[in-house]
C-alpha cells in the first residue's frame, strides 16, 4: 500500500543503485526508462527489475502506452506489484495523480467540535458536550456567516501548516440543536449558508466561567492548540448568563483578520501605554 505521496520515476535504480529507495513509493515509467531497459540485454534487465521490485513498491505507471516488456511483467508479477499502463504522457501523469495522492495520504484525524466560516476565517468551536457548540453556530448562519460542519469534523493536513475540516458525506450540513433535533441548515437557509471545506485558522474553546481560572483580559498572551502538528491560535471564551457569544465569535475573527495583515490591538495598544508612562517618567 503506498504512503509516499511522492511519485516519481526510478532513474539510478534501473542502472543498480538501490540504496536510495524511498519505501511506499509509486514509480513512473516514462518513455526513457522503457527506452533504456530495452537496451540492456534482457537477463540483466530483469536481475535489476527483480531487485528494484523487491523494495516496497506499490505499483508502477506505464505512460504514452507504451508496450511492455514481457520480462518488467515477469519480475513485477513475481513480487506481487501492479504494472498499470495509461495513455496519459509523463508530464500529464505527474499532473493528475500527485495531487490525488497528497490528498488521499494526507494525515487525518476526526474532532468533535462545529466549524463556521465568519468573515471568510474558519472557527473551530470546541468544549465540553451541551456547552452550546450548535447553538453558537447556528446564530451565525442566521448572521449571514456560513456551517462548514458540526459534531464531527473530519480533519486533513495539507502541506506543512494548512488544517482543512470538513463534515462526513452522510452527516452533509444536519446539525443537532437541543429541545429541536436535527436540522437541515441548506434546507432552512439555502446554498449560501454552508460551505462544503474550510481552512481552520483559529480554535475557539466555549467553557462555562470558573471564579478558580485566569482568562486572558488583554490578549498578549498567546495560546496555540496542535492540531496535527500544526500550531493553531486558540482563544478560550468562558460563558456566563446574558453573554452574546455570537458577536464575540465574530471579533475574533475580525482580529484574526487584523493580525494577518500586520495589525495586533492589544500589542499596540500595550506599546502606547508604555510610551506614555515612560515619558510621564522622564
Amino acid at each position: 500500500m503506498a504512503s509516499d505521496p511522492d511519485v516519481t520515476s526510478p532513474g539510478l535504480a534501473l542502472s543498480g543503485y538501490t540504496a536510495r529507495i524511498p519505501e511506499g513509493r509509486m514509480w513512473v515509467f516514462g518513455e526513457t526508462e522503457i527506452t533504456y531497459i530495452s537496451t540492456i540485454d534482457d537477463d540483466e534487465a530483469e536481475s535489476r527489475l527483480d531487485v528494484f521490485f523487491s523494495f516496497d513498491v506499490p505499483a508502477v505507471f506505464v505512460s504514452k502506452a507504451q508496450s511492455v516488456p514481457a520480462f518488467l511483467i515477469e519480475a513485477a508479477t513475481r513480487h506481487g506489484v501492479p504494472v498499470l499502463r495509461t495513455h496519459r504522457t509523463t508530464k500529464e501523469l505527474y499532473q493528475l495523480i500527485k495531487p490525488f495522492l497528497e490528498r488521499a495520504l494526507a494525515p487525518s484525524t476526526a474532532l468533535h467540535g462545529s466549524l463556521a466560516s465568519v468573515y471568510g476565517v474558519g472557527l473551530l468551536f470546541v468544549g465540553d458536550s451541551g456547552v452550546g457548540k450548535s447553538e453558537c453556530v447556528l446564530d451565525l448562519v442566521e448572521r449571514g456567516h456560513r456551517l462548514v460542519a458540526d459534531d464531527v469534523v473530519l480533519v486533513t493536513r495539507e502541506g506543512n501548516d494548512v488544517i482543512m475540516g470538513r463534515g462526513h458525506e452522510l452527516q452533509g450540513h444536519h446539525m443537532e440543536i437541543r429541545g429541536i433535533g436535527i436540522i437541515d441548515v441548506k434546507a432552512l437557509f439555502g446554498v449560501r449558508a454552508i460551505r462544503r471545506q474550510k481552512r481552520i485558522e483559529v480554535v475557539v474553546n466555549l467553557e462555562i466561567w470558573s471564579q478558580d481560572r485566569e482568562y486572558s483580559r488583554t490578549g498578549l498572551e498567546d495560546d496555540f492548540q496542535d492540531i496535527l502538528g500544526v500550531r493553531t491560535p486558540r482563544v478560550t471564551v468562558p460563558l456566563n448568563p446574558g453573554k452574546n457569544v455570537t458577536v464575540i465569535a465574530e471579533v475574533v475573527a475580525m482580529n484574526h483578520l487584523l493580525k494577518y495583515s500586520g495589525v495586533n490591538s492589544a500589542a499596540d495598544f500595550d506599546k502606547k501605554v508604555r510610551d506614555y508612562l515612560e515619558q510621564d517618567y522622564e
